[in-house]
């Protein structure tokens, strides 16, 4: 087992209600677990979010929807949060940095996952 490692596992999920003409909305909710040996913290999140044209937008900021979750080994953090697209679709990853209880500095990768209204289309 590492000594510092977190596991982030994400569902992401397509709101029509809260979606207008031009934006569309998601929620992805995400659970954090620690699975090294240290305790460690959550001190921020970087993310880079890419709609189906290419475009980006990154957002940086302390903890997740205002908790800064110190973990011990085997304890998860779950939490739900947001975006809007000018897309029906794109993606989303980042990384979470990260102190262990003993001073290590690391960061976590979260892999890209898919956002999508669900609709078929057929880009010319």
């Amino acid at each position: 087992m590492p000594r510092y490692a977190f596991e982030v596992q994400v569902q992401p999920q397509y709101l029509p209600e809260h979606s207008t003409q031009g934006l569309w909305s998601f929620a992805y909710t995400i659970t954090i677990r620690n699975t090294g040996e240290v305790p460690a913290q959550l001190i921020s999140r970087h993310w880079i979010i890419t709609n189906e044209l290419g475009e980006v937008e990154e957002v940086k900021g302390l903890g997740v929807v205002g908790h800064q979750p110190l973990l011990k080994p085997g304890e998860s953090f779950e939490y739900t949060s947001g975006c809007r697209l000018r897309t029906a679709s794109g993606t989303m990853q980042g990384t979470y940095f990260c102190v262990a209880e003993d001073g290590e500095r690391f960061e976590v990768d979260i892999p890209a996952f898919a956002l999508d209204d669900g609709t078929r289309r057929v880009l010319h």
